[in-house]
């Protein structure tokens, strides 16, 4: 049998099962595994599973092996603490805590910040999903609370949350650079500019939302003085302090990604403890988290290196690559397609599914038509933050809608997310035409 042929009926099987929500693990190394055994077994055209059980085994454990003992997936697990302990130090929730003071009086000033706030959680923790979780429950309720419209309420929130995959550290910037072998350190400098640039659309969303609607935002009723907002920020340092660490500190040659991330975990429990903040009960949650989130995010990864094994191994890649070449797509129509093919998906998977799913076959793609596979990384994520509020699985919105409950529907909800939406296609485009926007920091390194 045609490897090809087993290679994309391996594709067709793994979008069904994820689509009927079958754990993106088990599907890739299942899939893979399988696949990979019909390959051996009926290479002389003669079903002979004796001979496929040796080179099946060989290139799961080696592969599964060779990533869980990457150096570079060891800043995983100390970004993703760096995220649980800088929460519960309440050193994240005091960025939008400043942010609040120094914007409430700003019509619609509390959406504003509760985005800023957004930001600079993501700043920390590289998590959308956290970001969107933790940040949900701190402002959505304020602002339904203040009878602001549920649909700002509830749609910022949302769409802030997603600058967590953009604005380094970022985990899925891991994952591409792990997969594609290019510099996590430089894939995190290239989303600087493409994350603020979104983080300052969501922002002038919410501005022209409350200028068109003033009732969708009361007005703030109360005063505050100019030693309030001075406190606020100072009290906001550490969080300020975490961000220089790592985006200066690699920026600078001080630091690599790994070592950034492990000066940043130590400076985090340090603060805490110094600020009585945090506590040894919750540095051992923090830790019991991490170890949670680190073993699914491990898994996947495992079983997505099993999974590029075993494209490489069917030459579907090489198939796609010549059917591209000969239908002589422009630069053009091929971002446009690619670009389709990943809102497409968006829809229906989460964002690491989707990546670990495309990567092996579009990253040949990228290189035979020359494209800096940075700038293409950035375009990537700024897909994949798209798809994580687009409906009908928007995951940040489903957990903005577990937070909120009933009293905003989902529906609701998307309704709202429409219009930050408009303004990602926006900058999508604008990162697609100007590469510069992504390249400009990395470049100057």
């Amino acid at each position: 049998m045609d490897p090809a042929l087993i290679g994309y009926a391996a594709f067709a099987s793994v979008i069904l099962l994820l689509a009927l929500r079958v754990p993106i693990a088990f599907v890739l190394a299942g899939v893979a595994t399988i696949g990979t055994f019909l390959i051996f077994a009926l290479r002389t055209g003669t079903f002979m599973p004796e001979r496929a059980l040796t080179p099946t085994t060989s290139l799961v454990f080696s592969n599964s092996f060779d990533l869980i003992h990457s150096y570079d997936l060891s800043m995983i697990p100390l970004f993703v603490a760096l995220g649980h302990i800088a929460y519960r130090a309440e050193i994240t929730t005091k960025i939008y805590h400043a942010a609040r003071v120094w914007l409430a009086p700003v019509p619609g000033g509390v959406a504003m910040a509760s985005v800023v706030g957004c930001g600079g959680f993501s700043a920390i923790t590289g998590s959308s999903i956290a970001c969107a979780s933790t940040m949900g429950r701190i402002c959505s309720p304020e602002m339904l609370r203040m009878g602001y419209d549920s649909r700002l309420a509830t749609a910022s929130v949302a769409a802030g949350g997603t600058l967590g995959s953009l604005i380094p550290p970022s985990v899925l910037f891991i994952i591409y650079g792990i997969f594609t072998e290019t510099s996590i350190s430089s894939l995190f400098l290239a989303g600087i500019l493409p994350g603020l640039l979104s983080l300052l659309g969501f922002v002038l969303v919410i501005f022209a939302w409350v200028s068109r609607d003033p009732s969708a935002a009361p007005k703030y009723a109360g005063t505050i003085t100019r030693s309030e907002k001075i406190e606020a920020a100072i009290a906001a340092w550490p969080a300020a302090l975490l961000f220089v660490i790592i985006v200066g500190g690699i920026y600078g040659g001080v630091f690599t990604a790994t070592e950034a991330a492990a000066v940043c975990v130590t400076a985090t429990v340090a603060i805490g403890f110094a600020q009585r903040k945090l506590t040894f009960r919750g540095l051992w949650n923090a830790v019991r988290e991490t170890c949670m989130q680190t073993t699914a995010i491990f898994l996947i990864a495992a079983a997505a290196k099993i999974f590029v094994a075993f494209t490489a191994l069917t030459g579907v890649a090489q198939d796609v690559v010549g059917a591209v070449q000969a239908a002589e797509l422009s630069p053009f129509l091929l971002l446009a397609a690619i670009a389709v093919i990943y809102l497409v998906l968006g829809m229906f998977l989460d964002p690491i599914g989707i990546m670990v799913l495309t990567l092996p076959l579009m990253v040949p793609l990228i290189e035979t038509y020359g494209f800096d596979l940075i700038w293409f990384g950035v375009v990537v994520i700024k897909l994949l933050e798209i798809g994580l509020i687009t409906p009908p699985v928007g995951l940040n919105v489903f957990v903005i809608a577990g937070v909120v409950g009933r009293e905003v529907p989902i529906d609701r909800i998307f309704s709202g997310i429409l219009r930050f939406l408009s303004v990602d296609v926006i900058v999508l485009i604008l990162i697609m035409a100007f590469p510069i926007l992504s390249l400009l920091i990395p470049g100057s390194m």
